[in-house]
């Protein structure tokens, strides 16, 4: 580690930022001065647990049972990257473990993905995943509703490029800064709805995948405030437009490298048991795909996000896409996943799915055919965060899978979440009675 310190101080790095996601996805960590961050990092930084079960208005949900303790961060000098925006400060990932360093912290999502690649790399397998996010642009306006208004504000501006899209060229910045600290970003342009967009990354191994998803969504973020801006992967933020979602391709190699998705006569016997287990737990997966209040109401009909359990080829209305690609490209695309969604749980999600869909044998379904709005092909999706919480609660596998720790967690801040919700007086019910009733 003192060479890596000496090259970083070397190009001008003063602090390291120490990086993990929470439960939610969410970057948190500390700056820590060069100087002091060899150190530090054979110990682990110490952060009080309770920010894995502080929910979105900063409410520490659970912790204090147990004397709000803490965990420990130790970065993983593998994902060490100078900031270009900032190039005074380098990014780390880290993962979160127990303070006395006996192992992982049962709420690390990281440490949870980790574990979970380790159990396919028993069956000779190597998960291969591309994250494909999208986000909307937002300038800050107080005399817009919510105090937000959309940086392009017109119709049919999806694939477009350059500055009838992005005027101010902040997208075509945030592609540079992105491919300077090496997220193996490849392309970006304005997606479908007003002021949406996409920057798409490279596949790669699931930890490394996830890990760049998680600091996209980070670099993305921070380089919007940096111009007064907002970037949100919310769902839906509007009621006249589509959501953003958070699809995810998945491929396996073997120990040769070569994917084993790929048979010219069809879906091949792996890849049919993987999209298998995901449709086997496709309900309780919603939870960790579209976690939250809002997620569901871009999931109807005629959105592109699917509502029922199902997969079908080459087909943008399913659960599960399976491209008509073979050879290396061969994949599968679930494509229920929001915006909102942490990576490293969605990641882990999915794949504990589809290694229960291998080591079971699972039978795939016929394909849903044409529009399966229409089809109403497989049981329903959950309409709501409550029923997807409720579907994952009855899921013993995976709730088994994903660690007690974690999903206890996890359902009491979402709980508590939809306890909020329930008890909140929103404008649509203001528009709709106060005059009448």
């Amino acid at each position: 580690m003192t060479r890596t310190i000496a090259e970083l101080e070397g190009r001008g790095v003063r602090a390291v930022r120490l990086l993990y996601t929470d439960l939610h996805g969410i970057a948190r960590g500390k700056d820590i001065p060069i100087s002091k961050f060899e150190g530090l990092a054979e110990e682990g930084v110490a952060f009080c647990a309770a920010v894995m079960s502080t929910d979105l208005r900063h409410t520490p949900v659970i912790g204090g049972e147990e004397g709000y303790i803490d965990f420990a961060v130790r970065p993983d000098l593998s994902t060490l990257r100078v900031v270009p925006w900032q190039p005074d400060v380098a990014w780390c990932v880290g993962d979160a473990r127990l303070a006395d360093g006996s192992g992982p912290a049962p709420t690390c999502p990281r440490g949870l993905l980790a574990r979970v690649t380790a159990r396919y790399a028993e069956h000779g397998l190597t998960p291969i995943v591309g994250p494909e996010l999208e986000f909307f642009l937002l300038e800050r306006d107080a005399a817009a509703p919510g105090g937000l208004r959309r940086y392009v504000d017109e119709l049919s501006r999806v694939y477009t490029v350059g500055p009838i899209s992005d005027p101010r060229g902040i997208v075509l910045d945030m592609l540079y800064a992105c491919e300077q600290l090496d997220l193996r970003v490849f392309a970006a342009n304005h997606e479908f709805m007003n002021s949406q967009y996409e920057i798409n990354v490279e596949h790669s191994e699931a930890l490394d995948a996830a890990d760049r998803a998680f600091l996209l969504k980070t670099a993305v973020k921070e380089l919007a405030a940096r111009q007064g801006m907002l970037a949100t992967f919310m769902g839906k933020p509007f009621n006249d437009q589509g959501g953003s979602g958070f699809h995810v391709h998945l491929s396996l190699a073997n120990e040769e490298g070569a994917n084993v998705f790929d048979d010219p006569a069809g879906l091949g016997e792996v890849r049919s048991r993987v999209v298998a287990g995901i449709l086997e737990h496709g309900p309780a997966l919603m939870a960790l795909l579209a976690p939250t209040v809002n997620a569901y109401k871009r999931l109807v009909p005629d959105s592109l996000a699917p509502t029922h359990v199902n997969w079908g080829l080459d087909n943008r209305t399913a659960f599960v896409r399976v491209p008509h690609e073979h050879g290396r490209r061969s994949r599968v695309e679930v494509r229920g996943g929001d915006g909102s969604a942490a990576a490293h749980l969605v990641v882990a999600g999915l794949l504990l799915a589809g290694l229960d869909g291998i080591e079971r044998s699972l039978e795939l379904p016929d394909p849903v055919r044409g529009d399966a709005y229409r089809a109403e092909s497989g049981a329903a999706l959950p309409r709501d965060l409550g029923a997807a919480l409720d579907a994952l609660e009855a899921d013993d596998y995976l709730r088994s899978a994903l660690g007690e720790g974690l999903v206890e967690t996890f359902f009491a801040v979402k709980r508590f979440e939809l306890d909020r919700f329930a008890q909140w007086v929103t404008d649509w019910e203001l528009d709709e009675y106060a005059r009448h009733l």
